[in-house]
C-alpha cells in the first residue's frame, strides 16, 4: 500500500464477534432443555447421538453450573466448552444411537461424564497451529484439572473434573 509503510492495520479480536456465547446472558433455551431432557445432576440424561445434541448438552451444562450450582461465569464457559468437545467426540467417533450426560458436584470439585456404548478409547493427539480439527481432547487436557476414561462392560465413560469454588 503506497504511503502506508510501517502502518499496522488494526486486528479484529475474537471477543468482538456478536455470536460469542455468554453464560451471563439469561438463556431460556437452557431451562427448556432441563425441563425436556432431565437434570444431569439427578441421573444420567440420554441424548440422541446427533450433532444438534451438542447444543442441548451445552445448555444443560450451562444451567447446572451457573444457576443450580451458582458457580462463576468463567467456570461455566469452560465447562460448556469441554462438554461440547466430549459430546462432539461421542457423536462423531462412536457410531452410537445415544449417549449419556451426567454431572456431579462434591466439595471443591465438579465432574462431568459422557457415556457411550463404544469401547474405542479417545486419543490425545499433538496439536499444530494450523489444525482445523482434533483439538477436543487437547482442550480437555488443558482446561480441566484431570480427565480420563473408564471402560465399562458395554462402552466407556469419558470424564473431566475441575476445581470449583463458590463465587
Amino acid at each position: 500500500m503506497a504511503g502506508l509503510e510501517g502502518y499496522e492495520r488494526p486486528r479484529r479480536h475474537a471477543s468482538a464477534t456478536a455470536a460469542r456465547w455468554s453464560p451471563a446472558v439469561e438463556d431460556e433455551h437452557a431451562l427448556k432443555a432441563l425441563e425436556l431432557f432431565g437434570n444431569p445432576t439427578e441421573g444420567e440424561v440420554s441424548l440422541p447421538s446427533r450433532p444438534e445434541s451438542a447444543a442441548i448438552a451445552r445448555r444443560l451444562a450451562q444451567v447446572v453450573v451457573l444457576r443450580t450450582w451458582r458457580l462463576s461465569p468463567k467456570l461455566t464457559e469452560d465447562v460448556v466448552l469441554l462438554v461440547s468437545e466430549l459430546v462432539g467426540n461421542a457423536v462423531r467417533h462412536t457410531g452410537a444411537r445415544v449417549f449419556g450426560l451426567r454431572m456431579e458436584r462434591r466439595r471443591g470439585w465438579i465432574r462431568v461424564e459422557v457415556r457411550d456404548p463404544s469401547r474405542g478409547l479417545p486419543c490425545l493427539m499433538p496439536v499444530h497451529e494450523l489444525d482445523l480439527s482434533g483439538r477436543g481432547l487437547f482442550l480437555v487436557d488443558k482446561l480441566s484439572d484431570r480427565w480420563g476414561v473408564d471402560l465399562l462392560p458395554r462402552g466407556k465413560t469419558t470424564w473431566f473434573e475441575m476445581r470449583a469454588c463458590d463465587r
